[in-house]
């Protein structure tokens, strides 16, 4: 599929974790200038032809200089990829706190708000796109999953609401990824098929098509990638 990427300019937040590389790798194979922002630096493994930034998203102002400075470079940005965030899981009842919630509050969704605040002037500039990753565990949460799920349905939700809102101007929706394969979540569950779950290349893909101008009719949606779960 031609993703009609070539000089566009795609910003991708938590770049430098398993999936968001994969996701830059995508990106640059198609031809895209590839902006990576994450809190951490730059590994020296990055190989794609990208702009890193570090930046701590949680802050709106540092989030505000870093779509700026993409801006500067490249000459637009046409897509954002939220895909920084965590994952927690704890009993509520035993041993939860509630500096776990607002910790994935935090994380998954005020990254989220700052992130897509910043970019958003360029975006409508571009008629862009925004993609953000809920959860599929976030539409019924099971035991211990609590802060992690309510997190992730306060991304779902703002995805929903601001596609409304930008209806015409910037398309926004939502990967609803089960569960990805990566060497933390093998080792977290050892007796799991990993084959079963989504790979990043392939999470990686439906971010992308979302993000591009095959998908120009799609705004809103919550899209679930559940690999063979």
């Amino acid at each position: 599929m031609d993703y009609g990427l070539r000089d566009k300019t795609i910003v991708i937040t938590g770049a430098f974790g398993v999936l968001g590389r994969a996701t830059a790798e995508f990106a640059s194979q198609h031809g895209a200038r590839v902006a990576m922002l994450d809190i951490k630096t730059a590994p020296q493994t990055i190989t794609e032809p990208a702009l890193a930034i570090a930046v701590d998203l949680a802050d709106p102002t540092a989030a505000g200089r870093a779509m700026n400075a993409v801006r500067a470079q490249t000459g637009s940005i046409d897509a954002l990829l939220n895909i920084a965030g965590g994952f927690a899981w704890e009993s509520f009842a035993e041993t939860g706190s509630i500096e776990t919630w607002e910790r994935m509050f935090a994380i998954n969704v005020r990254t989220v708000l700052a992130a897509t605040k910043a970019a958003l002037p360029h975006l409508i500039d571009s008629r862009g796109a925004v993609v953000n990753i809920g959860a599929a565990g976030a539409v019924q949460a099971g035991a211990g999953m609590g802060a992690y799920a309510a997190s992730k349905q306060g991304v779902m939700k703002f995805t929903e609401s601001l596609a409304d809102e930008l209806k015409g101007r910037v398309r926004v929706n939502a990967v609803l990824p089960s569960i990805i394969d990566t060497e933390r979540n093998r080792a977290d569950m050892p007796d799991a098929d990993p084959s079963k779950w989504v790979h990043p290349s392939e999470l990686a893909q439906a971010m992308l098509f979302l993000a591009s101008g095959e998908a120009s009719a799609i705004t809103g949606a919550l899209v679930p990638v559940m690999g063979r779960v």
